[in-house]
């Protein structure tokens, strides 16, 4: 039985070895850069634009009165995850493409610990079709999560941005939030 489970343990580690990077047809997520030891916020601040502070489900009540905030996503726009048994301070991420009204690709970081993603779908699941409830793609597995995640909805930037201006300032974007 030992001879047997060296070998399999092998290639199971082999296979996780590869690219940094995931791509896919619409349905996957890419990773920037390599392993980087940043938080959502931060991240999310430096790319949208959206200067709040704290954890991340503190930034739908800390938007009031200082940023439009809405149940459709809008391209530069944050969603903000609520706190769960998954997620402790809630989670946030920018909006880089909407796709369809009910399934959008965003930047985000820490969603997969210490990397950073593009391009990862993030499907509402919600009956009143508010983004009350998502799914997010898992770039480990190469399939959408199972796990249903609440959400507050979205932040919208004082400056719009464009899908373009979105990737493009990623890169610099990591950069800038991991100095902080």
């Amino acid at each position: 039985m030992r001879r047997l489970f060296v070998p399999v343990l092998l290639c199971f580690l082999l296979a996780a070895c590869g690219s940094p990077r995931v791509e896919g047809q619409g349905d996957g997520a890419a990773y920037v850069g390599g392993a980087v030891a940043l938080e959502c916020a931060p991240f999310a601040r430096v790319l949208s634009g959206v200067t709040l502070r704290g954890p991340a489900d503190s930034w739908w009540s800390a938007a009031d009165g200082l940023y439009a905030r809405g149940h459709a996503p809008v391209v530069g726009s944050v969603l903000v995850f609520r706190r769960s048994e998954r997620l402790a301070s809630g989670h946030v991420a920018v909006v880089a493409r909407v796709l369809e009204p009910r399934r959008i690709l965003v930047a985000q970081a820490n969603w997969v610990h210490h990397r950073v993603t593009e391009d990862q779908v993030v499907v509402d699941v919600s009956s009143a079709n508010d983004w009350s409830v998502v799914r997010v793609f898992w770039p480990p597995s190469g399939q959408m999560g199972t796990a249903e995640y609440p959400t507050y909805g979205f932040i919208r930037p004082r400056r719009p941005a464009s899908t373009e201006q979105i990737v493009e300032a990623t890169p610099k974007a990591v950069r800038i939030a991991s100095q902080q």
